[in-house]
């Protein structure tokens, strides 16, 4: 083993030759290598073959475990390794969550072909640390690509689900409806939530979806915006939507929305016909109740009459 690879692997990590591997394997692309939770480690048992790492501890304990780099091509592959938040924000020893308290026995590392290294790290739990989840992950980059491992820390104490659905709206018409909301984490675990929408209009229901989970997971303190269609919303209605989540630990929250559907060119005929039917009734009260015109016909009715008179008096005198 050339001493420059050798001294990378004693200070981060242990390389485990991996046997009988394929040949497809040895001509493979400059970035087969992969990053993985090292099998045996973690606070739980039955760790072999982890999607992520899962870490528990109370306040000013030190929790460890490994992350497997492999490369099952024909060279050696050099990566780089860093810790993170949840949020992206890198390992600076100081204050802050997981990315913060996690240390790597090596940023960089050179793993031989065939071979798996284990490198070693350290999550430091600070004496004063809030209870509850601080996920974070580890970031490995090398040969143009870059992958994460997840890191799901909790630190131990009491534990609080609670989140709540906020701005509820509709926006868009007919086939472009969406019914957009948000959602924020106010406990100190993580929450993957579950949603339930439904809506009533002026004739009855008009929308009922069944609770089904969300593809997000809300940390900690996280606000997410999210939106979804409604292909079939009501043309003419008022509607009134209603949103509920819930999550596990007990966590539930509802929200509700007016939408009111009127499209505008109905808005306008129904203006005008009201304006046309209401001046049609106005002016069909002012001419009944209006007086007969000076000098019409009862008037020339009258004189025609008294003329008659006259002339039959003039008459028997």
């Amino acid at each position: 083993m050339p001493s420059r690879t050798r001294s990378a692997l004693v200070a981060a990590a242990t390389a485990v030759a991996l046997l009988g591997a394929p040949a497809a394997a040895t001509a493979a692309a400059p970035d087969a290598w992969t990053a993985a939770p090292a099998p045996g480690g973690g606070s739980g048992a039955g760790t072999s073959g982890r999607p992520y790492f899962y870490l528990e501890g109370a306040p000013g304990t030190v929790l460890t475990d490994k992350i497997s780099i492999t490369n099952p091509g024909a060279r050696p592959r050099t990566v780089r390794l860093r810790g993170t938040d949840a949020d992206g924000a890198e390992s600076r020893g100081g204050a802050g969550d997981a990315g913060a308290w996690l240390s790597l026995a090596s940023k960089t590392v050179e793993v031989p072909p065939h071979t798996r290294a284990d490198v070693p790290f350290t999550v430091t739990v600070p004496a004063d640390a809030v209870p509850g989840d601080h996920p974070g992950a580890i970031v490995v980059s090398g040969d143009g690509r870059r992958a994460g491992v997840r890191l799901a820390l909790r630190v131990s104490g009491p534990t609080l689900a609670a989140l709540s659905v906020e701005d509820v709206r509709v926006t868009g018409r007919g086939a472009a409806a969406r019914i957009r909301y948000a959602l924020v984490n106010h406990g100190n675990v993580t929450l993957t939530p579950r949603l339930a929408v439904s809506a009533d209009g002026m004739f009855g229901e008009v929308l009922r979806r069944p609770a089904r989970t969300l593809p997000v997971e809300l940390r900690p303190g996280q606000r997410v915006r999210l939106s979804e269609k409604w292909a079939d919303a009501p043309a003419f209605d008022s509607v009134r939507v209603k949103l509920t989540a819930t999550a596990g630990g007990g966590a539930h929250a509802t929200a509700t929305a007016a939408y009111r559907a009127l499209p505008w060119g109905g808005a306008a005929a129904l203006a005008a016909g009201l304006c046309l039917a209401g001046a049609v009734w106005f002016a069909r009260r002012r001419r009944r109740r209006a007086p007969p015109p000076a000098g019409g016909p009862a008037a020339e009715e009258t004189g025609e009459r008294e003329e008659l008179a006259g002339t039959g008096s003039g008459a028997r005198t």
